[in-house]
């Protein structure tokens, strides 16, 4: 009995932190029920990194000086070369590729001709980290705006998720742009459920 009152203590507190990862401004999916395709943009500018928020250049620079100080300069240069190729399009992809995984009616895509379009704006970054055998992941904050496409100044339905951990994708978890692209996956996920549970 003790086993099952636990089992559904976990249940019931893992609903509500699932929940709680959405938090409305406004609007709702009801304007997306009777529509096939969306179209995705997706926004990296002025991302904050790690709980001391810090700026994505003051990030790099300390993530260089650790990656000189103990690899040196070919790893440098590959590593900074990856996360470029991450921010411009491997994150977005991932997203996208989270959306189509978990939705059952609409097809997302970037750069497609559709009447609402998806703008997802990155907030906030926590890397994670990994050790040999022991991984923390990585978190990401967003804000998720569908506007008109013809109309982007009106915006239909505004969301903010906080904090989603990046579980569950096929990446390299030993790397953070591995992680961080795990949690755009996992978002877009979980977009996608909390659309289908609102247009059935």
């Amino acid at each position: 009995m003790k086993k099952l009152l636990l089992l559904l203590f976990i249940a019931v507190v893992t609903s509500v932190s699932a929940q709680s990862k959405f938090n409305y401004e406004y609007g709702n999916f009801d304007f997306l029920k009777d529509q096939k395709e969306v179209n995705v943009q997706y926004v990296f500018e002025n991302v904050l990194f790690q709980v001391d928020h810090y700026t994505e250049e003051q990030y790099l620079e300390r993530r260089k000086t650790e990656t000189l100080a103990k690899k040196g300069e070919d790893a440098w240069k590959s590593w900074i070369e990856e996360w470029k190729e991450h921010t411009e399009s491997v994150f977005m992809n991932k997203f996208i590729e989270g959306l189509n995984a978990k939705s059952k009616k609409i097809r997302f895509g970037k750069d497609i001709k559709t009447k609402y379009t998806l703008i997802v704006e990155t907030k906030w970054i926590y890397p994670g980290w990994s050790g040999g055998m022991i991984m923390q992941p990585a978190k990401l904050s967003t804000v998720i705006t569908f506007v008109e496409t013809d109309n982007s100044g009106k915006g239909l339905t505004k969301i903010q998720t906080d904090k989603i951990e990046g579980v569950g994708s096929k990446v390299d978890y030993g790397m953070e742009y591995g992680r961080i692209s795990a949690a755009y996956e996992k978002t877009g996920k979980e977009l996608a459920k909390e659309i289908n549970k609102n247009i059935k």
